[in-house]
């Protein structure tokens, strides 16, 4: 089969609305709704999103040599070593017990990376964050808001009732995947498998600027220690820190890589921008390995690493360079959205966020 040719960037790619301005400005009342229950309850302000880390580790980042031309773009333009920083987690706002089962996140900082910056973007790093299905759960920023919305009402709200939801949503999700019907709006109400974090293949969902082409990301385990925990489910009906309390575990004896893969754009209504609810099917658009990204034994959830990145970073799709600039509606409404929500805990915990240097 032959492939079209990847598109190439052009700012005429993306459809921006009149009325994205007043979305932001209501997903920022939304996330405030979250960030000051959530602060008044803990006493310490947490993620707006994403709230709860299952795994915190640092590893590495290898840029392959000899990528052809299309690929050889932004960070990936030249080989590469880079330290690189992940968090793992689930995407409610509040720290729920595990038996509330949710989508698994996963949040890569690499350090030192040469090049133009996204307008705001300190120091020298480039995040991606990703999650571990390949399509977001709403088309627009308008219907991310209605989600957020059912999410600020319900933050911190009948625990004990998420939790029982949460085991009929699981029973749900099993039967539709069993006719290949898998819902992205059942898994995040909570009738995510509860599978275990570091035998997941992770993906970027939307789309972003890749040097002269568009891409979307996707990280996948490689490595014995990491493949055969695909799949596998984690018991967390009497531990509410099971996840992390694994993933600490199993990283003490564990050799972790994953191919960081790239997936070029090659017809925009196949792979389109403004739906990233809209799958981009391999046999269309193939993901290829521009990366590997290794981490060896270690303690998943050091105190060290606590502070150091669960509390003084913070991960943004706008951090890293204008060569892989975040496009489409979501990616848009993240921008002031996700800021606000960092600036919310920095100023709450009187702790400024620091970009790594190493």
């Amino acid at each position: 089969m032959t492939l079209d040719s990847p598109v190439r960037f052009s700012p005429e790619l993306e459809t921006v609305k009149s009325d994205e301005n007043e979305t932001v400005s209501d997903l920022i009342d939304q996330f405030d709704i979250i960030l000051d229950k959530t602060a008044e309850d803990y006493g310490h302000a947490v993620r707006s999103v994403h709230a709860k880390a299952h795994g915190l580790l640092e590893g590495r980042l290898k840029v392959k040599a000899a990528l052809p031309s299309d690929l050889a773009q932004g960070m990936f333009a030249r080989p590469g070593d880079h330290k690189v920083y992940m968090r793992f987690s689930t995407n409610a706002g509040d720290i729920l017990p595990d038996a509330v089962s949710l989508p698994r996140g996963l949040a890569i900082k690499v350090v030192d990376v040469e090049g133009t910056r996204l307008p705001g973007a300190d120091g020298m790093t480039q995040d991606f964050i990703m999650v571990n299905g390949p399509v977001f759960q709403a088309p627009t920023p308008e219907k991310f808001l209605s989600s957020l919305k059912l999410l600020a009402k319900t933050t911190d709200k009948m625990e004990g009732t998420k939790v029982v939801v949460s085991s009929v949503l699981q029973t749900v999700n099993k039967g539709l995947e069993a006719v290949g019907m898998a819902s992205p709006t059942v898994q995040s109400l909570g009738g995510a498998p509860n599978s275990d974090p570091l035998g997941e293949t992770y993906f970027s969902v939307t789309p972003f600027r890749y040097g002269d082409y568009v891409a979307k990301f996707r990280m996948r385990p490689i490595s014995p220690d990491l493949v055969k925990r695909t799949g596998n489910e984690i018991d967390a009906s009497v531990r509410e820190n099971a996840i992390r309390e694994t993933v600490q575990a199993e990283m003490q004896q564990t050799f972790g890589e994953w191919e960081f893969q790239v997936q070029l754009c090659r017809d925009t209504k196949r792979q389109p921008f403004e739906d990233p609810t809209v799958e981009w099917k391999e046999e269309d658009a193939p993901f290829v390995t521009v990366a590997t990204v290794t981490a060896g034994p270690q303690d998943g959830f050091s105190d060290e690493n606590v502070q150091k990145i669960d509390e003084e970073m913070r991960f943004s799709i706008w951090t890293g360079l204008a060569d892989h600039q975040p496009l489409g509606g979501i990616n848009r409404a993240r921008k002031a959205t996700y800021q606000h929500s960092a600036e919310f805990r920095a100023k709450f915990n009187g702790c400024p966020f620091h970009e790594p240097q190493q």
